[in-house]
């Protein structure tokens, strides 16, 4: 409230620090009121740049960006490549579509968020509902003009991982099918990455060299097994390469990853049949359910990975390197930490804090998945790039809720 002007009776009375200094001629009467009678409320304050920097940072959940760029990694490890171009191109389009279905969200849930969150960017007026709406679109056309970059079958892949999440914000997400489509989207952010490395780079297993392998193209592309020319010119690759270079070669990009899509998609459901119930709380089961199947996935990424080679599926595991000896099992218990312990918190106290924090380890728990998923892929450096992400993500979560 601002402070009365002195009055000819209070004229002459000491002033307070801070107060106006008595002013000469009549002074009209003060209203205090907002909408009292003879007065008008007072403009309301532009809102600071910084605030109105942190409101989108809070309606794009920026402290979860960090669970994207692993996908891309986890895709490129699972066809038996080094990240490249067609890589960088795959995270830039995945983080532009995960941020507008970030905008999209909260844009549709503004009116349900205005009773159980009045706190969100929207219904607490800080970010207009066409300002969101316009975002979404927008970032949706920069993600696919980054996935076209990449190639045709990247495009295609990314088309229907957009269609996937506006159909999962406008609608199927207060449906059954909710946490099906959201574990789809997640899936097909993995097989971007795999589907833009491979058409993107065009090399050989070890992404050195070849030219760009389209549909039906030449070695390492999607059409299948590599010309006998092009088999002969390449140098033998050494060890742990050639059980790579084995295990992808003959294989679809998309065949070779799928295995690894379908894990971080079995991850992603369960997350998000526990944040159906993040506002509320109340729910036992869909924790409990979450928790078992998290030790389920934990067991599979553990499980030896069969070796497929030119002639058809041989028995038994390849020999894993020292560093994947010691790295899978090291991301896999950071895996089954980040995302058990909150989960179970939440089985036995289902209030809504304790819920959001299970689905924000859950949300955090991606990044040590991705990285377990590339070491068992054959490639546990490119796992440990991306195990870097893990504590700017756990700063930034400290700052804006990933929620």
């Amino acid at each position: 409230m601002r402070p009365l002007r002195p009055t000819a009776a209070t004229a002459g009375t000491p002033r307070l620090p801070g107060a106006r200094p008595p002013v000469a001629g009549p002074v009209p009467a003060p209203s205090d009121s907002l909408s009292g009678a003879g007065g008008t409320a007072p403009a309301p304050d532009r809102p600071r740049p910084r605030a109105r920097l942190g409101a989108w940072a809070e309606l794009l959940r920026v402290s979860a960006l960090f669970s994207v760029p692993g996908d891309a990694l986890a895709g490129a490890a699972a066809v038996g490549r080094r990240p490249g171009r067609g890589t960088a191109l795959a995270v830039g389009a995945s983080l532009c579509l995960y941020e507008a279905g970030m905008a999209l969200n909260d844009w549709a849930d503004r009116e349900e968020d205005a009773i159980d969150r009045p706190h969100r960017p929207i219904p607490s007026g800080r970010v207009a509902p066409a300002a969101a709406l316009t975002a979404a679109g927008a970032l949706t056309a920069a993600g696919l003009a980054l996935a076209a970059r990449a190639g045709r079958p990247a495009l295609a892949v990314a088309s229907g991982l957009a269609a996937t999440v506006w159909a999962y914000d406008l609608h199927l997400k207060h449906t059954r099918l909710g946490p099906a489509a959201m574990a789809s989207a997640r899936a097909l952010d993995l097989l971007l990455g795999a589907t833009a490395t491979a058409t993107g780079r065009g090399g050989p297993a070890t992404g050195r060299g070849g030219s760009g392998a389209g549909l039906g193209g030449s070695r390492g592309g999607l059409g299948g097994e590599t010309p006998k020319a092009s088999r002969s010119a390449s140098p033998p690759a050494p060890g742990a390469q050639r059980r790579r270079d084995a295990s992808t070669r003959s294989v679809h990009p998309l065949r070779a990853a799928l295995p690894s899509a379908l894990v971080l998609g079995g991850h992603t459901y369960a997350v998000t049949a526990v944040s159906r119930h993040e506002a509320q709380g109340g729910s036992t089961s869909a924790p409990l359910a979450a928790l078992a199947g998290v030790a389920a996935l934990g067991a599979a990424v553990l499980h030896p990975r069969p070796v497929r080679g030119a002639t058809g599926d041989v028995p038994g595991s390849p020999v894993p390197t020292g560093a994947e000896r010691l790295l899978l099992p090291a991301f896999t218990g950071t895996y089954l930490r980040t995302s058990a312990v909150p989960l179970l918190h939440a089985a036995l106290n289902p209030s809504p804090p304790l819920t959001q924090r299970a689905v924000g380890g859950g949300i955090r728990a991606m990044i040590p998945l991705q990285a377990a998923l590339a070491a068992r892929a054959g490639a546990p450096l490119v796992g440990l790039a991306a195990m870097g992400l893990v504590p700017l993500a756990r700063a930034l979560a400290r700052k804006v809720s990933p929620t």
